[in-house]
């Protein structure tokens, strides 16, 4: 029994920080149908704020609980202007090319915003362990697990909801599921699908930006975790669907449950139960779980 709990709890913690990071490269895929490489950059962005900030914070003797709203506010900041400089500096001269092209040029923004993140931070790894320490543990049939990983279970459930409600309970996300279906039409009808984009990529490098930040305590934070967790982040959104918030949410549990089993019973086979199970699911359904449908054009 111990083990079942210490394997859910475990994939259940890792799926959490997965979607945040999934969910934001499946909303731009979803409005912009761009596969964003840079993506884990924002991640990586988002991790060196936060720790940067928190360990200057903490070094200086203030409050504790300053700490924690300071990692979210390096999130939002570092997203928010990274997301607004690449989507208006770079991404908007290239609207309409193929998506292959796409690709290809977020790729370029990968390699050189991981360049600008080591002449920035340097190549020095960064600790910021105090907000991971300081809400204690919690023990559960014998097991000891970290309140800040629970914590993180609840916030990405949060960022979930708040997704869904804004997506289909708002009018801006009426209005963006509009421009999802069909750009053209949207334009036509006078919605402002360029602001609707740069709204989106925002969104999205926050969401990137969050998870790196809210990983930061309980990480080292060093070059080349951007490159890592994109991978990671690629097979969820395979697995969901692409485009699809509720496809990251299930890519998500089955990459963080499938590891844990694999960590706990066989660990040699870690990365590979991950991709086998990406491999399977393309077998079976190649557009993923639950991609969104798209309308035929005659």
């Amino acid at each position: 029994m111990k083990l079942v709990i210490a394997m859910l709890m475990d994939g259940v913690i890792y799926a959490s920080w997965l979607f945040v990071i999934a969910a934001g490269l499946t909303l731009i895929y979803g409005v912009m149908k761009i596969l964003n490489m840079a993506h884990g950059s924002f991640y990586a962005i988002g991790a060196y704020a936060g720790a940067s900030l928190v360990g200057v914070y903490f070094a200086g003797g203030y409050p504790a609980w300053g700490g924690y709203l300071l990692l979210l506010g390096a999130a939002l900041g570092s997203g928010a202007l990274v997301g607004i400089l690449i989507e208006r500096g770079v991404l908007r001269l290239m609207y309409g090319r193929d998506e292959v092209v796409m690709i290809l040029v977020t790729y370029g923004l990968l390699l050189v915003l991981e360049d600008v993140i080591k002449l920035i931070w340097g190549v020095d790894a960064y600790f910021a362990y105090q907000p991971y320490t300081l809400l204690g543990r919690t023990k559960l049939a014998g097991l000891s697990f970290s309140n800040y990983d629970i914590a993180l279970i609840f916030v990405s459930a949060g960022i979930g909801f708040t997704l869904w409600w804004g997506l289909n309970r708002t009018r801006q996300g009426k209005l963006l599921q509009a421009v999802i279906h069909d750009r053209n039409t949207a334009a036509f009808l006078g919605i402002n699908v360029n602001r609707m984009f740069t709204l989106t990529f925002v969104i999205g490098a926050i969401l990137g930006a969050l998870a790196g930040a809210l990983t930061a305590p309980g990480i080292s934070v060093m070059p080349g975790i951007g490159v890592e967790v994109i991978v990671l982040a690629f097979a969820v959104v395979v697995i969901g669907g692409l485009g699809s918030i509720g496809g990251a949410l299930v890519g998500a549990l089955i990459v963080g449950l499938t590891r844990s089993f694999a960590v706990h019973l066989y660990p040699d086979a870690e990365l590979f139960v991950i991709y086998g199970v990406m491999a399977l699911v393309l077998a079976i359904r190649p557009q993923g779980l639950f991609a969104i449908a798209t309308a035929r054009k005659i």
